[in-house]
């Protein structure tokens, strides 16, 4: 299949949308970046690497970082996580307080902000250097040893994120948080900083595609049954409340963030990432979800 045609037909036929989202303006440091950005990046299993548009530009990754730190957590302490954090989809925003105050302090998911917090107050307690660490784990998975940090959308995103601090303190009120919140909220800024592309995404994301090994280079990045269980999260949490749309659409596992990227998965054969800042109301990339659905309906591909 001639998956470099496909998305360079796909980048022209959501180029219309790409001035009808919103960027993700509530954090000051994602304010001034350009809506017209687009960029998709194709990675096969068997080592190909197929890109247009704005594939090696980084960007903020925002909740696409979760999903790396669920893989680290799941590994590393198995089914304990599940007795601090659910496993069903939340049909609210991603950062409600509604809700987790309705649930008694465990989060629906891993994948909505309170959950997310629960994963990186495990990751803190599971590592020495929790940010090293983590970097470390993006790295390799990505192959990529300068990815890093954006230290001015980290300090954005501290300076703006009283939401955040609200679930945080909320989560320690019901004793879900073992840390301080301080410490919890600034690994979990940072790692909503890392600055990542296509490319790299597409990259890093293919251990899910590959039964958690990754293919480039054989290193097992989590276990088999691990990477079946991300990829059934991604399928029914990954794009917050508008997974069954997803689903619905497009038919893959994803993961979204509101740096406007969007990384879906075919199992035993690929992972997309795609990215365009501008978001729709429940906070995904507009042109991305678009992408995505084409690409699905150009390959006649899907776990469907």
């Amino acid at each position: 299949m001639d998956y470099q045609k496909i998305i360079e037909r796909i980048a022209e036929d959501v180029s219309p949308l790409l001035d009808k989202g919103e960027v993700a303006s509530y954090i000051p440091a994602l304010a001034g970046v350009s809506p017209s950005k687009f960029g998709i990046a194709v990675a096969t299993v068997r080592g190909e690497c197929f890109t247009t548009g704005d594939a090696s530009e980084c960007f903020s990754i925002q909740s696409l970082s979760k999903v790396f730190t669920l893989a680290m957590v799941m590994d590393r302490i198995g089914d304990a996580l599940w007795e601090r954090v659910g496993r069903e989809a939340s049909g609210n925003p991603f950062n409600s307080l509604v809700q987790l105050e309705y649930e008694h302090g465990r989060p629906r998911n891993p994948f909505i902000n309170a959950g997310a917090l629960v994963v990186t107050d495990c990751i803190i307690l599971e590592n020495h250097d929790p940010m090293r660490d983590l970097r470390g784990f993006v790295r390799t998975c990505a192959g990529n040893n300068t990815i890093g940090y954006d230290e001015s959308v980290a300090l954005s995103e501290k300076e703006t994120g009283h939401r955040n601090a609200a679930l945080a303190h909320f989560l320690k009120s019901y004793g879900n948080l073992y840390n301080d919140p301080g410490r919890v909220l600034d690994v979990y800024y940072h790692q909503c900083s890392l600055s990542m592309s296509c490319k790299d995404l597409a990259r890093a994301f293919l251990f899910l595609a590959n039964g958690g090994t990754d293919p480039v280079n054989g290193n097992i990045v989590c276990g088999l049954r691990q990477a079946k269980r991300i990829n059934a999260l991604m399928q029914t949490c990954g794009l917050y409340d508008e997974g069954g749309e997803f689903a619905f659409r497009v038919g893959l596992p994803g993961k979204s963030g509101v740096g406007g990227g969007i990384v879906a998965v075919m199992p035993g054969e690929l992972s997309i990432a795609v990215w365009s800042p501008g978001l729709n109301t429940a906070g995904n990339s507009l042109a991305g979800f678009k992408a995505l659905e084409l690409f699905t309906t150009y390959t006649s591909k899907s776990i469907f």
